[in-house]
């Protein structure tokens, strides 16, 4: 038997809103963006949502519009994919690694008041495999040590902790729109925070540092090409329309996982809080000790 590690729910609807937007002058930046920024925005909770081009490029961005730079320390999970480190080191300060809840597979939070010293300027921590990370003991964590909380929620959209949303915790939080995320553009990333500067900074350095009337050669500071084009716009806001489907299909497939391997002793399944909702970006398990997993 032949299991993809992940395949993305495309269906006809998917395919002609895209193909509408060819029919259109709009290619880069245009209404489809404005809507689906708008809509992300009021899914997750926040005022202002910026689509990029990747969930690491929303990342980065949300960095250097906090002016985190060099000699600055990041707190953050060392089981993540390397974008959640990169950003930090792109910005040329250091991620400061801290250890993992053996249940989750989340960051610590126990463990990272003693990594705060007067160089931390934030914690980034990771909702990983769209399980949320302890949003309560980290936002006290932080507001008590007045640091930035970075959210990287790239596999977690659609999660929640205790009610509330991933990505409505701390001053700003990513998303990605790969192929195997809950929802795709292909290619694509969002912002979402209630911070207004930020957002103003994060819109104009994804597009060359252009100034808030986003004239064509109205540069007033460095920049990046990190947009998000229509087509990938499009094709976001029509899998929005039926995330809850997708989200529902998700956990009745793992639902049937859990039942069916919690009864093999070698295995140990996803361990979920209860009360998060987990949004199922990927299904893992692990292999008890000595156990080859490739024999």
């Amino acid at each position: 038997m032949n299991i993809p590690l992940s395949r993305p729910d495309i269906d006809e609807k998917d395919i002609q809103s895209v193909v509408e937007v060819l029919k259109t002058p709009y290619l880069s930046i245009g209404p489809k963006l404005t809507e689906f920024e708008n809509k992300i925005a009021d899914y997750v909770g926040r005022e202002f949502a910026i689509g990029v081009n990747s969930g690491t490029s929303a990342l980065h961005l949300i960095l250097k519009s906090l002016g985190i730079g060099e000699r600055d320390e990041v707190i953050t999970t060392p089981f993540s994919f390397i974008a959640s480190a990169n950003c930090i080191l792109f910005e040329r300060a250091r991620p400061v690694f801290v250890d993992i809840e053996e249940e989750t597979l989340n960051i610590n939070p126990e463990l990272i008041e003693q990594a705060i010293t007067e160089r931390t300027k934030g914690i980034l921590p990771v909702d990983v495999f769209g399980h949320p990370c302890e949003w309560d003991e980290i936002m006290d964590i932080a507001q008590r040590n007045e640091l930035y909380v970075i959210e990287d929620s790239c596999e977690a959209l659609g999660s929640e902790y205790k009610g509330e949303k991933c990505g409505s915790f701390g001053v700003a939080a990513a998303f990605g729109f790969y192929p195997n995320k809950q929802i795709t553009t292909g290619e694509g990333g969002m912002i979402v925070t209630n911070n207004e500067i930020l957002a103003n900074l994060c819109r104009s350095m994804r597009n060359q540092g252009r100034g808030e009337d986003m004239s064509w050669l109205n540069h007033k500071r460095l920049g990046y090409n990190f947009r998000m084009d229509e087509m990938s716009a499009a094709l976001g806001l029509s899998q929005l329309e039926k995330i809850e489907q997708i989200l529902d299909m998700r956990s009745q497939v793992a639902h049937q996982y859990l039942m069916r391997l919690r009864e093999i002793d070698e295995v140990t399944i996803q361990f979920i809080r209860n009360d998060v909702v987990m949004s199922w970006f990927v299904f893992v398990i692990r292999l008890k000790e000595g156990i080859d997993r490739d024999g």
